[in-house]
């Protein structure tokens, strides 16, 4: 097994870890305390070419691996995990359906300008009373005038109501099945400002203060047929098979904020003194260190794994469940034990380390509940 970084997915790592730097970590506690979402920013990552990594150049992407992606979300994730979540977003259930499912026509329209960084996408699948169960939207199409109108609602959706936004990818619920009575399910894209697509004001969260995330409308939306996305009827499974892909992202954004505050940690324990002496040579401070590094570890070998196996063309979504369970579990821990490292000033929310905090616990929700995970480990093992 070769765990290096080949020399493009370091030249990648490189290059995020300097918009990380440069761009991201001066801006992120501001913006998170303004409850803003830095556009600038995400569009500075375009122009480097980030927001195009897993699109083939043939789409104007950069064609990157999985595990290169992996590797860049470690550094950007570092500095700030509301850019990291939009980028993650916007890379995976943003943009992979129209290259997985899309016909050479709506790739040319609407994925080009996401591989190119001029704009932002979006997936829409929660609703207020459908999480989990995905298939329980209650979001209709109904076949109508060359088209399909569209009615129903859509919840905490991200990236969809920004300016570099172009409208959102969501997954609604056809007539059922005559023949077996089972529901059907399609795909479709909704372009901004179409008649009836309205936007909720951002949501408000503990964490990831800085992602832009919505409440979406659709009230007799009507888009043409080149708008449905791949085939009607098997919109569910088009993208679920996309989700696995964000696991793995999410796996990395998780190992990404562990790492970050493992190393706050470290050099706070260093720097702080009690009773005479550094903390980190306080026993107790640093066997929280061991475990923490120790975890870290592990879930970094899970993430780069799955992201391997999707590079090598092997079944992989069982891999990413596990490495998505384990990194955000892992995240969640080392969060909370940095947190009782830093004391006081840890609970302050101007402080770095607290702001990763309110970040962490939506790791065990996006893309897949924990509980999800379990259940799709499970039926692996069967």
């Amino acid at each position: 097994m070769d765990f290096e970084l080949s020399d493009d997915e370091a030249a990648l790592a490189d290059l995020a870890a300097t918009i990380a730097r440069r761009e991201i970590a001066p801006v992120a506690a501001a913006a998170w305390a303004a409850e803003r979402c830095p556009v600038e920013v995400l569009q500075r990552m375009g122009q480097a070419g980030l927001l195009g990594l897993l699109i083939p150049q043939e789409w104007d992407g950069s064609a990157a691996t999985t595990v290169g992606f992996v590797a860049a979300m470690e550094q950007i994730g570092r500095a700030d995990q509301s850019v990291a979540a939009a980028w993650q977003a916007h890379s995976t259930i943003g943009s992979l359906p129209l290259l997985a499912f899309g016909t050479d026509e709506q790739r040319d329209r609407w994925l080009r300008p996401l591989a190119q960084g001029r704009a932002l996408g979006a997936f829409g699948l929660t609703e207020p009373d459908a999480g989990s169960d995905a298939s329980a939207i209650r979001t209709r199409a109904v076949r109508r005038d060359d088209g399909w109108v569209i009615n129903g609602r859509k919840m905490f959706i991200s990236n969809a109501g920004t300016s570099m936004s172009f409208g959102v990818t969501l997954l609604a619920r056809l007539d059922d099945d005559p023949a077996s009575g089972k529901a059907r399910y399609a795909n479709f894209v909704v372009e901004k400002d179409t008649p009836g697509f309205s936007l909720g004001p951002k949501l408000r969260g503990i964490g990831w203060k800085g992602l832009d995330t919505r409440e979406l409308g659709f009230d007799d939306v009507w888009v043409p047929d080149d708008h449905l996305l791949g085939s009607p009827g098997r919109g569910l499974s088009q993208f679920l098979s996309i989700l696995a892909v964000g696991r793995i992202t999410v796996a990395a954004l998780s190992v990404s904020l562990a790492a970050a505050v493992l190393e706050m940690s470290t050099t706070y324990a260093r720097q702080r003194r009690q009773f005479g002496r550094p903390l980190i040579e306080n026993q107790a401070i640093a066997f929280k260190l061991a475990d923490m590094a120790t975890e870290l570890a592990a879930s970094r070998l899970m993430t780069y794994h799955a992201a391997a196996l999707r590079d090598a063309g092997r079944p992989f979504e069982h891999a990413a469940a596990m490495a998505k369970l384990k990194a955000s579990r892992t995240a969640v821990d080392a969060v909370r034990e940095a947190v009782q490292i830093h004391g006081g000033y840890g609970y302050m929310l101007d402080s770095d380390v607290a702001r990763f905090y309110c970040d962490a616990k939506v790791l065990e929700i996006g893309e897949g509940t924990s509980e999800i995970q379990q259940l799709v480990i499970a039926r692996g093992l069967t």
